[in-house]
């Protein structure tokens, strides 16, 4: 899986500058980690889980992304990723479990961010317009906060759309 983020991010490496960047995943992540001279941005999308326990497997729009990225002087950049987790409404000891993000969806968020790196990190004014996600399946109900991380970390919401806010200093 990390290596499709990856790629999605390689692909796009004209528009950053020829610069390099590495994707690295990080759980420890949350809305509000602090680090000099990095910015955070949030964005949802489409994505499937699968319990461990029972198998079940469901999809959800509203799958959160954290992402924290910093170009440094050297020209080499990092992209952290933390990807919300859910769990199964069925089992009682279920635990949170990881999304799994098509290919198409990757592509979408990785669009979404490069553009944002592209004006935090060179300065770039490209305006403000995303594309969609792709959503695949049925939707087995409404969200349950109490079956979503992303709920928990304060980081979902039913107005939620996405989000650019600079990293405290």
């Amino acid at each position: 899986m990390a290596s499709m983020w990856d790629s999605a991010v390689q692909k796009r490496s004209s528009e950053l500058h020829q610069d390099t960047w590495q994707v690295i995943f990080d759980d420890s992540i949350t809305t509000n980690s602090k680090a000099s001279g990095w910015y955070r941005y949030i964005s949802g999308s489409f994505a499937r889980f699968k319990c461990s326990l029972c198998r079940k497997s469901w999809g959800s729009a509203r799958v959160q992304v954290v992402f924290l990225f910093h170009l440094n002087s050297s020209s080499q950049g990092t992209i952290k990723v933390r990807r919300f987790k859910q769990k199964c409404k069925s089992c009682t000891n279920a635990q949170m479990e990881d999304p799994y993000f098509s290919k198409e969806n990757i592509d979408v968020l990785v669009e979404r961010l490069v553009k944002k790196i592209r004006m935090r990190c060179y300065r770039e004014d490209l305006g403000e317009t995303n594309r969609s996600s792709i959503f695949v399946g049925n939707m087995n109900g409404p969200h349950e906060s109490s079956h979503c991380e992303a709920c928990q970390h304060g980081v979902c919401s039913q107005a939620f759309s996405t989000v650019n806010v600079p990293a405290a200093q």
